[in-house]
């Protein structure tokens, strides 16, 4: 463990270092998890008192988090290492045989099956054959040959998709045979993973990753070793090339001249690849593998979400970059799905090497993208966690909740608004509209992170919990994140916002209260017609309890007048029967005194007290009409006993 990884575990675990202390040292040598239960159990033989055993409980499970957390760090740095590795692999002079065994040790390794292997396709005799095996023990399993169709590796090779069974001999998606049977039942293979090596649209062979008992793997795991195998795929095709690239040396007169010419171009490849695996080491973006294929192949390289449609899919479906007009494009895709495209500027002509250095970087650039958006969606979900738990665990540690939140560099003590948003156009089916539910998500989720605040999806849309900046108003930041969030998902989106609110942490039931009161606001804008806008509770007054669905009578009220009930309650005086008998009045100083019998100079100071309460403009015809309405409705809410 790092002396930095260290300093953070050590403050993760909290004040008391007489508990913490053991787990430290559990941390720091890597213990096993089963390990720390024992500081508790010693405690407990020797009579500890229920204080430090609490403490101790406590210590443990933070120290269990934070070891899961390191864990799952390790676990991810080992496999973007191991990624890169093998991909540096590529780039020296190194025998295919060697690159493909490191490959299945390190799938094996990461995945922690019992083996690995991988089949090439025979284009002579129509099947796949084994070409590595990784953890095998069984001789006829080593040996087998899958048909196209046969086995799980046949159905993988036939159909160009991954496949995956926890139970081999129960799963009849594909055809058993005696012969594969037998060599799987040998080898005591349970569950098996495979995934095709493809070049182009072509596959040419299978990556296996298995286990001796019943396992399910999850999609990390399926994508993991399909990142495996497209460098497996990458180093076959480059030995291919250089056999390809030999022959015709053999061939030709000039030798000398075409070896020159040809370590040139392999220099210039080996330079392209030395600069691409800096910048992943270093956390580069895609736009800097642009940048450092542009200078080696001294033209201009972009990379674009949407390029020349024709050109992107030709690209996809050869498996190389294609031609457009005066430009090369290269699709940047992962699976089946379609990131964008490296373009090349004003190369007409384009030698075959440097054609694929471009593809090269066309992969290195979706590894990136699928890197970063891991990254993300994990941020994603633990802010859209966290959020649901001031909505929904009402009995939560605040201190943890600020822990949680300054992690995700969120201040839970700072002024927020909750705003609640929803796409109004209804999607054609329910897969479109989950789809639609998952972009305004995803673009929720990127604004939260920006704003350093939160975003969950919940009730058919999304909440976001975002702080206030000064000298903004709920209103804007309702307005701005409608257009935003629209803008990002090209559909109008309605954004209902509460009052600013503070203090979450510690009273979470002010969260419950602020995102109904943000719904609230979203039914009234869009029974009034303004979908694609934001708005406030500010902004509807006691209109918001004519049109919301669920009214909040006493929210309205207090929002309304409850600084002056508040300051009746304290001080005793009789400022909301004032304002009663001034507005039974007809607002006139004079009449009011009668009813009161009071002199009119203190049915003046009791106004200009209600005045600094409420606010100058309390006497404004739309103000006062919500003033006597919410008088009215707290006088039914509160009858005076007869």
């Amino acid at each position: 463990m790092s002396r930095d990884h260290l300093k953070g575990a050590t403050a993760a675990l909290g004040p008391t270092y007489d508990a913490d202390a053991p787990f430290l040292e559990l941390l720091a040598r890597g213990a096993a998890a089963e390990a720390y239960d024992r500081p508790v159990l010693l405690a407990r033989a020797e009579g500890g008192s229920g204080e430090r055993i609490a403490a101790l409980e406590h210590a443990k499970l933070l120290a269990l988090r934070v070891r899961s957390e390191l864990e799952g760090r390790r676990r991810r740095e080992a496999e973007l290492s191991a990624l890169f590795e093998t991909a540096h692999d590529l780039a020296g002079p190194r025998d295919v045989d060697a690159v493909l065994q490191a490959i299945v040790q390190r799938a094996r390794s990461l995945l922690g099956t019992d083996i690995a292997y991988l089949s090439l396709h025979d284009p002579a005799r129509g099947d796949t054959y084994m070409r590595v095996t990784e953890g095998s023990v069984a001789a006829r399993f080593q040996q087998l040959r899958l048909g196209m169709g046969e086995g799980l590796g046949g159905l993988v090779a036939q159909t160009a998709r991954p496949y995956v069974t926890d139970d081999y001999f129960r799963d009849d998606r594909f055809r058993h045979t005696t012969t594969i049977d037998a060599g799987v039942r040998d080898e005591g293979l349970v569950a098996i993973l495979g995934v095709p090596l493809m070049l182009g649209p072509h596959v040419i062979g299978v990556l296996f990753a298995a286990d001796r008992r019943a396992r399910v793997f999850e999609r990390e795991q399926i994508a993991l070793l399909g990142s495996f195998a497209a460098l497996a795929a990458a180093a076959i095709d480059t030995a291919n090339l250089l056999t390809e690239t030999r022959s015709a040396l053999a061939g030709l007169e000039h030798a000398n001249e075409i070896i020159r010419d040809r370590s040139a171009v392999i220099e210039r490849a080996s330079d392209v690849h030395d600069r691409l695996a800096e910048l992943v080491l270093r956390g580069g973006g895609v736009h800097d593998v642009a940048a450092a294929v542009s200078q080696v192949l001294d033209g201009t390289v972009e990379f674009l979400e949407t390029a020349p449609a024709a050109a992107v899919e030709a690209s996809r479906a050869e498996g190389h970059a294609v031609r457009h007009e005066h430009d090369w494009v290269a699709a940047v895709a992962a699976g089946g799905e379609l990131l964008g495209a490296l373009v090349l500027r004003g190369h007409p002509g384009l030698d075959p090497v440097d054609q694929r250095t471009l593809e090269r970087a066309a992969m290195v650039t979706s590894l990136l993208l699928l890197a970063r958006r891991s990254a993300a969606e994990a941020e994603q979900r633990v802010r859209g966690e966290l959020l649901d738990d001031l909505l929904e665990a009402r009995d939560r540690d605040p201190r943890l909740l600020r822990e949680r939140a300054t992690r995700l560099h969120a201040d839970l003590d700072a002024t927020h608004v909750v705003l609640a948003a929803r796409l109004d156009a209804a999607a054609p089916d329910a897969d479109q509209e989950a789809d639609a539910r998952r972009r305004l998500w995803s673009a929720a989720s990127h604004l939260a992170a920006t704003r350093h605040g939160l975003a969950a999806a919940r009730d058919g849309g999304t909440v976001l919990l975002l702080p206030l900046e000064h000298g903004d108003t709920a209103t804007e930041l309702a307005r701005r994140t409608a257009l935003h969030l629209g803008t990002a998902v090209h559909e109008a989106v309605t954004v209902g916002a509460s009052a600013p609110v503070r203090g979450l942490a510690a009273d979470p039931d002010t969260v419950v209260a602020a995102y109904a009161e943000g719904r609230r606001c979203l039914d009234a804008l869009r029974l009034l017609g303004r979908s694609g806008d934001g708005a406030a509770a500010e902004d509807f007054g006691f209109l918001g309890l004519l049109l919301a669905g669920d009214r909040d009578v006493a929210g309205f009220v207090e929002r309304t007048i409850g600084r002056v009930v508040a300051y009746d309650e304290r001080r005793g005086t009789d400022l909301l029967r004032t304002l009663d008998a001034y507005f039974a009045s007809g607002m006139s100083p004079a009449r009011t005194k009668d009813e009161l019998h009071v002199h009119v100079n203190t049915v003046a100071q009791r106004l200009e007290r209600v005045g600094r309460l409420l606010g100058d403009d309390w006497q404004s015809p739309a103000r006062a009409l919500e003033i006597q309405l919410a008088l009215r409705l707290h006088r039914l809410a509160n009858p005076v006993p007869h």
